[in-house]
């Protein structure tokens, strides 16, 4: 993260319970945040909420399936997060047909869901709870009147199809997203944490308020 970006997040989530849900492993996320007081964090695309020891040999299993189908496709990666597994293509010189070889490799998987990313495809155990999922369990346990989410990727979108007291944000503009709102860049994140900040100052009312559509816009 930016440093603002860091700061900002770190004030925000002093205001506000925060949670990070993410495509990477736990762990990782939690050296990336480097010491935000999260919330909470979920990683796996939400599997981690429902983890066993059974997903994770499945999906080291996977692991040796595919790189011994796939080990000869040059710039492809098999990154595996415990109960995910990542299969990166961004360095291969033949994007199409690698991502191709890797979508027919994953049918012939044993209780294998696949889906993509930015030149990534991902796979977790059929059946395992998504970011949707992860999103209204955490605002229902925790007895949320309104839950913010915001996200950047195609994983993103099972959290922004949720019905009910959630306001949906993507970074970037895509018509087809279920998001109610977008952000143009990653950068307009810091204006956004800074609004949810003065809106937690004392003695602001609601007529005193500046509106989260003066940041958020309609797809």
């Amino acid at each position: 993260m930016r440093n603002r970006t860091r700061m900002l997040l770190r004030r925000v989530a002093e205001l506000y319970p925060c949670i990070v849900v993410s495509g990477r492993a736990r762990e990782d996320v939690l050296d990336k945040l480097g010491g935000v007081p999260i919330a909470r964090v979920i990683g796996n695309h939400g599997a981690d909420t429902d983890a066993t020891q059974a997903a994770r040999e499945l999906v080291a299993r996977w692991k040796a399936d595919l790189e011994a189908e796939l080990g000869a496709i040059a710039g492809l990666s098999i990154e595996n997060k415990g109960l995910s597994l990542a299969l990166h293509y961004r360095r291969s010189a033949e994007k199409t047909q690698a991502r191709r070889r890797i979508l027919a490799a994953a049918q012939r998987l044993k209780q294998c869901h696949c889906f993509g990313g930015k030149q990534v495809v991902n796979l977790v155990v059929a059946g395992s709870r998504n970011k949707g999922d992860a999103v209204a369990a955490e605002r229902d346990r925790r007895h949320c009147n309104w839950a913010l989410y915001v996200g950047d990727d195609e994983n993103d979108e099972a959290a922004f199809a949720l019905d009910g007291n959630i306001v949906s944000v993507r970074i970037g503009r895509k018509r087809s997203s279920k998001a109610r709102y977008y952000l143009r860049t990653q950068a307009e994140i810091d204006e956004l944490l800074d609004l949810l900040i003065r809106l937690r100052k004392p003695g602001l009312d609601g007529s005193q308020s500046t509106p989260l559509s003066t940041v958020l816009r309609f797809p």
